[in-house]
C-alpha cells in the first residue's frame, strides 16, 4: 500500500481520518500546521501525542503565521469575538480564508519530496460550519490543480474519508477503529478546558451524545 501524509490538527474529524489512514497505508506522515490559531498550544501537544500513539515514519510541524497576518477569523485575531453556536447556516467568523487550499498544497509540496501518494484531510461537508473550503466541490477543483501542477507522474490522490458523514457517525468510526479521542481537542476558545458553547463544542458534544459515546475530554462545569 501507498505512503500518506495526514493533515492532522488535533481535532476529533482529523483524529479520526488519521485512524482510517493508519488502516489504508502502510506509510504514514503526519503533517501539523501552526498559523497563529489561538488554541494551537493544545492542538501541538495532541498532535505531539497523537504521533506516539499512530508511530507514523515521520512527522513535520509547519508555520503559516501569514494566515494570522492575512486575518479575517476570529480563530486567529484576538479582536474577533468567537460566538457561540448558532443555528444560522452563514458563513461563521472563525472561517480561517481559504485554510485548507494552503494546508493541502503545503502537503502536496511534501508529497513529492517523500513519494507519498495520498493526501488525507478531515474535512466534513454535510454535518459542518458551512466552511466553503469543506465541500466536495472544492475537493475536485483542487485535484485537478493538483494533476496539473505536480511533476512527479504518479498521481497524488486527495482523500476525504469523513467527508460525507455525519459527526455522530464520525464518532461511531473512530470507536470502532480504537481512535483516541482522550487525546483530541475541538474547543475553539480554550486551551484546557472546553468551553462546550462555540460551533465547535455544540457539535462535538452533540455527535457523542447521538452516537451513545462518553466525551473523555474536559468540559466548563454544566456544559457536558
Amino acid at each position: 500500500m501507498p505512503g500518506a501524509i495526514v493533515l492532522l490538527s488535533g481535532g476529533m474529524d482529523s483524529l479520526v481520518t488519521a485512524a482510517i489512514a493508519a488502516r489504508e497505508n502502510d506509510s504514514l506522515y503526519f503533517l501539523h500546521v501552526d498559523y497563529g490559531q489561538i488554541t494551537m498550544q493544545k492542538e501541538a501537544d495532541c498532535f505531539t501525542k497523537l504521533c506516539e500513539f499512530y508511530q507514523p515514519k515521520r512527522h513535520l510541524t509547519l508555520k503559516m503565521m501569514w494566515l494570522s497576518e492575512i486575518g479575517g477569523s476570529a480563530l486567529t485575531d484576538s479582536s474577533q469575538q468567537i460566538k457561540d453556536h448558532s443555528s444560522e447556516r452563514d458563513i461563521p467568523n472563525t472561517y480561517v480564508p481559504f485554510r485548507n487550499a494552503n494546508l493541502i498544497a503545503s502537503a502536496v509540496s511534501w508529497a513529492e519530496v517523500i513519494d507519498a501518494e495520498r493526501i488525507y484531510i478531515g474535512a466534513v461537508e454535510e454535518d459542518s460550519s458551512g466552511y466553503p473550503d469543506c465541500r466536495e466541490s472544492f475537493f475536485k477543483a483542487l485535484q485537478q490543480t493538483i494533476d496539473l501542477g505536480t511533476a512527479r507522474k504518479t498521481r497524488i490522490e486527495i482523500r476525504t474519508p469523513v467527508l460525507h458523514l455525519s459527526k455522530a457517525q464520525i464518532v461511531r468510526k473512530g470507536a470502532e477503529l480504537g481512535a483516541p479521542f482522550e487525546l483530541s481537542w475541538s474547543c475553539y476558545r480554550n486551551n484546557y478546558t472546553a468551553c462546550g458553547t462555540c460551533d465547535s463544542c455544540h457539535l462535538r458534544l452533540r455527535a457523542f451524545k447521538e452516537a451513545g459515546i462518553t466525551d473523555p475530554i474536559p468540559y466548563k462545569e454544566g456544559q457536558k
